[in-house]
């Protein structure tokens, strides 16, 4: 009995030992036969964009950022852009700009009405001198402030002098239309004025001498953008004898003579940018006193109309219908 339990027992084990025999030579034949699903995306050129969109990333702490920006050197913001992978910012810088001149007469003078004319010694040259007595007080505070910028500055004899000398200077330049060099008297201002002035014409201008001798009657400073761009201006009166002539493009006089001399009283503003070391005194402008009568325009030669001409002639002849006389039958 014993016998056969142990021979079933051992058949059962041999069966089953085939049987996973058979089992795994059958497995391993049909691994090429199964389709298993991959998860390998159809198109892998994307393959790292698509990686990207589950990436773990350091959110920005704003209020943290806030507070410590300030306290930020430049070498720690440089740092902290490279490890985030941002550029720096581009400092902005705007192209710096140059004023070398203002654009308009500070505080012009008024003339006197008659200045010239009048004789001090009578009431209403009188009134004048007291009128100008009353009005250096701003004159002489504000040379003070160009002294303060210009320690050797003396108004007698040597401003004077230069003042003179530029004013015949930058008049000859003008009339022999030296652009280039005109700019050493006058400044951008005053070289528009001139230049439009003389467009198309030509020039011949002398100067034989002065009258009287040339004077401060005006000097006032102010200051452009900053309180310390200083631009200082001074009125120089001239009383001279001149030649003035002005011919236009087809050589016609149309202005002044050659021949005859005239008094000439002119206010003329000198500008300078007195805290710029290389700055100089220049032409800024004349000064036209409002009670001044206008001057006649000069004529201008110009074409004239052919077609309005040539109706007009026709016009003009005489009708022979109407002029002809017809005597009564008798």
């Amino acid at each position: 009995m014993f016998r056969s339990v142990h021979t079933v027992y051992t058949g059962l084990n041999k069966l089953q030992h085939l049987n996973c025999n058979v089992q795994n030579v059958l497995t391993i034949g049909c691994v090429g036969q199964t389709r298993c699903r991959s998860n390998k995306h159809y198109k892998p050129e994307f393959k790292k964009l698509r990686s990207q969109k589950v990436l773990k990333i350091d959110l920005p702490d704003f209020e943290k950022d806030k507070v410590d920006s300030e306290d930020y050197s430049p070498e720690k913001l440089r740092t902290r852009y490279k490890e985030k992978g941002i550029q720096p910012t581009r400092p902005w810088v705007e192209r710096s700009t140059f004023i070398n001149n203002t654009g308009s007469l500070i505080e012009p003078y008024v003339p006197p009405e008659g200045d010239g004319k009048i004789s001090p010694i009578s009431t209403a040259g009188a009134k004048q001198k007291i009128e100008l007595l009353k009005k250096k007080k701003d004159t002489w505070q504000a040379i003070r402030k160009i002294r303060q910028n210009e320690e050797e500055f003396e108004l007698y004899p040597e401003f004077i002098t230069k003042a003179q000398d530029i004013y015949l200077k930058a008049h000859t330049t003008m009339v022999n239309k030296d652009k280039k060099n005109l700019l050493q008297y006058v400044t951008e201002k005053a070289y528009v004025e001139m230049m439009h002035n003389i467009d198309g014409k030509t020039l011949r201008w002398s100067f034989i001498k002065s009258i009287e001798p040339p004077r401060v009657v005006h000097a006032r400073v102010t200051d452009v953008i900053t309180q310390d761009n200083l631009f200082a201006q001074i009125t120089v009166r001239f009383h001279t004898k001149q030649t003035l002539s002005v011919f236009d493009r087809f050589g016609r006089l149309i202005f002044g003579s050659d021949v005859i001399a005239k008094d000439v009283l002119e206010y003329v503003v000198f500008e300078k940018h007195i805290v710029n070391q290389y700055g100089m005194w220049r032409i800024h402008g004349k000064i036209i006193p409002d009670w001044m009568p206008p001057k006649e325009p000069a004529p201008i030669t110009h074409l004239l109309n052919v077609e309005a001409e040539t109706i007009t002639a026709v016009e003009a002849q005489p009708d022979e219908s109407k002029s002809k006389i017809v005597l009564p039958d008798a």
